[in-house]
């Protein structure tokens, strides 16, 4: 694994004191061909994924290092309408995700609300925004059909 995001998850495991072991490499290969193909992914499928590869490995294992690399923001995790969630390394750009209400067709959106906008929130509010998620969900064109 050579690429720059595998480098990056494996960089990201060690800063976080957890040795570079073998079901940690899977992960992180894993993750990188998700990325590459542009896949998103639950993380109980991730896990009996990579359990064909390695059946020892733990469950306990592949959803702290998926929620460790969310902290990070090497992954973003993805919200349905109906409450479910998927997970998605997308790169670390600024960005928010349109959701398909039916299939859960996820597409990135590169837009965002206005910074100005977001000072008249905090204003209105009295709180010092410090960051923000957009959700926005709806029915894809082949959903529609």
């Amino acid at each position: 694994m050579s690429t720059e995001i595998g480098d990056k998850i494996l960089a990201a495991f060690e800063e976080m004191s957890q040795r570079n072991t073998r079901p940690r490499r899977l992960i992180a290969e894993r993750l990188v061909e998700l990325a590459q193909k542009g896949d998103d992914f639950t993380t109980d499928d991730l896990w009996q994924e990579l359990r064909a590869i390695e059946p020892t490995i733990g469950r306990a294992t592949v959803f702290r290092s998926i929620e460790k690399l969310v902290d990070q923001s090497l992954l973003d995790r993805i919200e349905f309408a109906d409450g479910s969630h998927h997970y998605r390394v997308c790169g670390g750009t600024h960005h928010h995700h349109l959701t398909c209400t039916k299939c859960h067709r996820v597409v990135e959106v590169h837009l965002c609300l206005p910074a100005e906008q977001l000072h008249a929130i905090g204003d209105q509010t009295n709180f010092q925004i410090e960051g923000h998620a957009l959700s926005l969900f709806g029915r894809c064109q082949n959903c529609r059909q």
